[in-house]
This record gives structure tokens, C-alpha cells and sequence, in this order.
């Protein structure tokens, strides 16, 4: 029989890889374009306040309000992890358009994908990042109210 201090550290270390083996830390780039035209960001995004990302083209800006950051998560357990992402990402966007609402804008842009503080520019995708349980999103968006 092995001492007690012995059979913990076996413990430990078994503990320690299997953890290692059911971990799971993804960061992957998906479609703006796909997860915007989805059923759920069709009904729950608000049409009077326009999201503008990377370089995208907009109206002039009359005023500008500020640079805000939506950190988002979404269960990952028994999802795909682009399904997860679509709902982090969705959900990211409505907190920017909130944020909008809020401090009198009608619009975001500029909105940039951040991933570890690492902020970087678009047209085409969103950076997210999967866990075990979790699926995260960061946006990073300046809200301004634009000529309509």
C-alpha cells in the first residue's frame, strides 16, 4: 500500500492530465454576415440602430459619443461551438446597441473583435473563443449619432 502522501500525488497528477485532455481552448473566426442574418439576430436586434464593423460604410457622424467594449459569453455544453459563438456574438451586439440607446446614439461603428486584448479590424469576421463551457465574444465599438 502506498503511503498517503505518495497516493495524493498520484492523484494530483492523473487529476491534472486528464483535465488537460477534456480541456478545450479555440479561438476561431466566423462570418458577421452569417450570424447577423440568423432568426434570432433578426427578431432581437434593433433595426433603428445600425452596427457598422471594421471599415464598413456610414452616414456622417454629427456627434460622437464613445468607444464602448461588450464582453458576451454563451454556453458551450453540447453545442457546436459556432452555435455558441452566434449567440455570444448576438448577444455582444445587443449590449452595444443598448449602449447606444442609452447615451443618445443611433448607431456603433468602427466595431472591432477583441481576443485577449488584442483588438483587430474586420469587414468579414468576429473572433471567438471556446472553453470547455463557455463560448466569448468581446466587442469594441464607438457610438455615434449619424446624419439619418
Amino acid at each position: 500500500m502506498l503511503p498517503i502522501k505518495t497516493a495524493l500525488i498520484a492523484l494530483v497528477l492523473v487529476l491534472g492530465s486528464a483535465s488537460s485532455v477534456f480541456a478545450r481552448d479555440e479561438i476561431e473566426n466566423y462570418s458577421i454576415k452569417s450570424a447577423l442574418e440568423t432568426a434570432d439576430a433578426r427578431e432581437k436586434l434593433d433595426p433603428q440602430i445600425k452596427l457598422y464593423f471594421g471599415n464598413w460604410k456610414h452616414g456622417a457622424v454629427v456627434q460622437s459619443i464613445g468607444e464602448w467594449k461588450s464582453y458576451k459569453k454563451s454556453n458551450g455544453v453540447g453545442r457546436a461551438n459556432e452555435v455558441a459563438c452566434k449567440r455570444a456574438f448576438l448577444s455582444a451586439a445587443i449590449s452595444l446597441q443598448q449602449r447606444a440607446i442609452k447615451m443618445g446614439g443611433n448607431a456603433v461603428i468602427g466595431i472591432k473583435r477583441d481576443y485577449d486584448n488584442r483588438k483587430t479590424s474586420s469587414d468579414i469576421t468576429y473572433v471567438c473563443g471556446s472553453g470547455m463551457l463557455m463560448s466569448a465574444v468581446v466587442l469594441i465599438g464607438t457610438v455615434v449619432r449619424t446624419e439619418k
